[in-house]
């Protein structure tokens, strides 16, 4: 187990942020939860005590700078410090180009690229002055494998990827000692589903999760573990896949 650090995760409020919050709290970590929804951020700071870490929040939406700057601030304001920065918020809408669903690839570039952007920005400069820290970034298998309808949200999950390996060699070159971890799940049970907004596309998914989905605690483990190894060394990208899901 890691000594109590403090560990702020957007998208706090359901799927991986939520199930990583209570596991962490587990093992006394101090949680700071920035997510858009109060009464859901009050429900999961309430687990977190209940399981015995400390927890504050922030209401945050990650398309805003500002928000996201407020939420790192608010961590070291309370805390001190920031040990980790879980970059998690995201959503997963699917359709075919043809349909030119702009809204759907505003908002996934708005909050599966720029809010990771913004995450980092406003953690780094309080990791680089303390000459530790460590960003764990949500990709998906969708970054390493596009397909017909995943173009946009495959291409912001590249793109987490290719943030996160200049940053880590960023962090090397500066002799920073901030870690990077980027971590791709394949079909989790989550409700990311529910930001697919075409109908058929939303059906088929269902029925592959359904057949092959895994339990949410699966990646919140994988998160408790790159956090705990060593701060000498890194688990720099993880891909977790139910056992039996091929591509």
């Amino acid at each position: 187990m890691s000594k109590s650090k403090v560990i702020v995760i957007t998208g706090a409020t359901s799927g991986i942020g939520e199930a990583s919050a209570k596991l962490l709290a587990k093992d006394g970590h101090k949680l700071v939860l920035g997510a858009r929804r109060e009464n859901k951020l009050q429900e999961v700071t309430k687990a977190v005590e209940e399981n015995g870490g400390q927890a504050i929040y922030g209401i945050t939406d990650v398309t805003k700078d500002e928000d996201v700057e407020a939420l790192a601030k608010l961590a070291v304001e309370k805390f001190g410090r920031i040990d980790v920065w879980l970059n998690n918020a995201g959503i997963m809408p699917q359709s075919l180009l043809s349909q030119k669903k702009i809204l759907d690839w505003d908002n996934t570039i708005d909050i599966n690229i720029k809010g990771v952007l913004y995450g980092i920005g406003a953690a780094l400069p309080y990791m680089e002055a303390q000459k530790s820290g460590q960003f764990i970034n949500i990709s998906s298998v969708a970054g390493h494998v596009a397909g017909p309808g995943s173009a946009v949200y495959s291409a912001s999950k590249y793109a987490v990827r290719a943030i996160s390996e200049s940053l880590r060699q960023e962090m090397a070159q500066d002799k920073s000692n901030v870690r990077v971890t980027v971590v791709s799940p394949g079909a989790i049970s989550t409700n990311l589903l529910n930001s697919v907004t075409d109908n058929k596309v939303k059906a088929g998914m269902e029925q592959f999760y359904d057949a092959f989905a895994i339990p949410v605690d699966r990646v919140a483990l994988t998160i408790k573990q790159a956090i705990d190894i060593p701060e000498d060394a890194a688990w720099n990208e993880v891909i977790i896949r139910p056992t039996a899901q091929q591509m």
